[in-house]
């Protein structure tokens, strides 16, 4: 039975344009931990209980969120559903990353070393030294270039088949980014690499992002970009951020041109609402002067 409101459930949300995998994925869970003891209904002990089981308390309350949302879809068709008060394992949301700016020379170690991934000789250091490079190029998130397919690379540039909330856009290449995808292209071709992924590990697959990350990571602490396991530093994530800032850097500062900057950029990146895209306004000492000055003009009462 709760199985069964589940898949109604999460078939809504997809409908809408939502992956809702982790969700699907964290209700399942609750599903086989209920119907165990015995449950039809949402139970709002039953959900205390399974949350209590969680490994940590940022768990506790995304498994919590998760089977609040699924009850309040429950209770509206049927009473017998309980609904658990909101907050009851917290409403902390955990603040952005302070982002790492990456300058071009960190980017071009990052790809050198990456050609010593382990296993050489194979296609596996060529795959995260070209993936890194066209993140850096296109501030791609990481989860779309790994769901890019051979055949998305076409004249025109990239196709983003799989982007956020079911978006799909297309990428426009500079003469060297297709140059560069161009020569991983023929690295596959020597080295037999199958697969009908673009980028692809000795398995023919794409590599999970997490191990993408995990790779990055490792390559900026090797190089003295990042401090020890446990601290903060560089991510993977910040190639696109570090994108978006100097996009917004070299736009001419104009009020016209900046609004229309944004506006592109923000389809290019692929957010959902411009809003998105402002945020990287803040990023940088040289933004973060511009936005000064033409606040200290708007208070004068001079146009900025």
């Amino acid at each position: 039975m709760l199985n069964m409101h589940i898949s109604r459930y999460v078939s809504l949300h997809r409908s809408l344009g939502r992956k809702f995998s982790e969700q699907e994925r964290l209700l399942r869970q609750y599903a086989d931990f209920a119907v165990r003891a015995g449950d039809r209904h949402t139970q709002v002990q039953r959900i205390y209980d399974w949350c209590h089981t969680a490994s940590s308390q940022n768990v506790a309350r995304h498994r919590f969120d998760a089977a609040r949302n699924f009850s309040l879809f429950a209770h509206a068709e049927d009473p017998a559903h309980e609904v658990p008060p909101a907050g009851v394992f917290g409403r902390g949301k955990r603040p952005r990353p302070t982002p790492t700016i990456i300058e071009p020379e960190q980017v071009r170690a990052i790809m050198a070393a990456a050609l010593d991934v382990p296993p050489k000789g194979t296609i596996s250091p060529y795959t995260y030294h070209y993936l890194f490079g066209l993140l850096a190029a296109t501030g791609l998130r990481v989860s779309e270039a790994l769901a890019l397919q051979c055949n998305d690379l076409v004249e025109d540039g990239l196709i983003v088949r799989n982007g956020k909330f079911g978006k799909q856009r297309l990428i426009t290449l500079q003469q060297s980014t297709r140059q560069a995808l161009e020569a991983y292209l023929a690295a596959r071709a020597r080295l037999g690499a199958t697969g009908n992924d673009l980028f692809v590990t000795i398995r023919g697959r794409a590599p999970h992002k997490v191990r993408a990350h995990v790779v990055f990571v490792r390559l900026a602490r090797q190089l003295g970009y990042r401090g020890p396991t446990g601290t903060a530093g560089m991510r993977l994530h910040d190639l696109r951020h570090t994108f978006a800032v100097r996009s917004l850097e070299s736009c001419p500062h104009d009020r016209e041109a900046i609004a229309h900057h944004m506006a592109g950029l923000s389809v290019y990146l692929g957010h959902a609402s411009v809003a998105n895209s402002y945020w990287y306004l803040e990023a940088t000492p040289v933004l973060l002067r511009d936005i000064a000055a033409a606040s200290e003009q708007l208070y004068l009462g001079e146009t900025a």
